[in-house]
């Protein structure tokens, strides 16, 4: 039995992956800035964190430690989104985008290394996302957050001397979640913005489910030496399209993501 610590799993991704991780006998320490909101199960114990809230996280994360005992896998999962132009965000509301999507992750990240040193093995899995390299319009904060955490995840591993702490860049693209529900959106009687998000939307209704995700992140925590990197999603998002874009210089990128978002 595996002991999990995983962040934002009163629904989609986070929701999906802890009943995988019940299912098959492990346990886990859940978190959601509304405790009510995760569901009653076995081995699943709720905890309230709100990302946001910086000073909250080292006590949220000592206090399911000290009633785990240790931890196996800590997984950076939980988030929140945006929709507007890029020019309108606000650097108070930039750096709270920040601070959930980025800072958080990383402290979480620290005190999980802290927790794993004495016991000399431990997988740190960082939900990023495919935006990192291939980024949405309208979406440019979440970009940035998503291209940060995954190149201060590419720098752990190159840094860390020992091979059985791992750290693992998640990358999902659109998964069937509510997602864009709880996005905050402005500037949407602006056509080009108006265009894009119908894009957004249209493709989130079309996307797989969360348990696609969920059986990823699974087989990650069973392997020995997993991946580094490891993209899902529907195959064209997941392999064609980061492919095709690797091998095209950045003003065919644009062209190509303008087209697919009809701006």
């Amino acid at each position: 039995m595996k002991k999990i610590f995983l962040t934002g799993v009163s629904s989609g991704i986070g929701l999906a992956t802890a009943k995988g991780l019940l299912a098959r006998g492990d346990e886990v320490w859940g978190t959601s800035r509304d405790v009510a909101r995760i569901p009653q199960i076995a081995r699943l114990h709720p905890l309230a964190l709100d990302l946001s809230d910086a000073p909250s996280i080292r006590r949220c994360f000592e206090s399911a430690l000290a009633q785990a005992g240790r931890f196996d896998a800590v997984i950076n999962n939980a988030g929140s989104g945006h929709f507007g132009p890029a020019e309108s965000i606000l650097p108070a509301d930039l750096t709270n985008y920040f601070q959930v999507l980025f800072f958080a992750q990383i402290e979480l990240m620290r005190l999980a290394i802290e927790s794993m040193r004495d016991q000399e093995r431990g997988l740190i899995i960082n939900v990023s996302s495919l935006a990192s390299r291939l980024p949405v319009p309208f979406m440019a904060a979440y970009n940035a957050a998503k291209a940060a955490l995954a190149s201060y995840t590419m720098t752990m591993q190159l840094e860390s001397p020992k091979r059985n702490l791992r750290f693992i860049d998640l990358q999902p693209g659109d998964i069937k979640t509510n997602f864009n529900d709880a996005a905050m959106r402005t500037s949407m009687d602006n056509p080009r913005v108006a265009e894009a998000w119908q894009t957004v939307d249209r493709n989130m209704e079309a996307a797989p489910q969360p348990e696609l995700v969920a059986r990823r992140i699974l087989k990650i925590i069973d392997r020995e030496d997993p991946p580094p990197r490891v993209t899902v999603g529907d195959f064209f998002q997941s392999a064609v399209a980061p492919l095709i874009f690797r091998l095209l210089p950045q003003r065919i990128q644009l062209w190509g993501l303008r087209k697919y978002y009809g701006i």
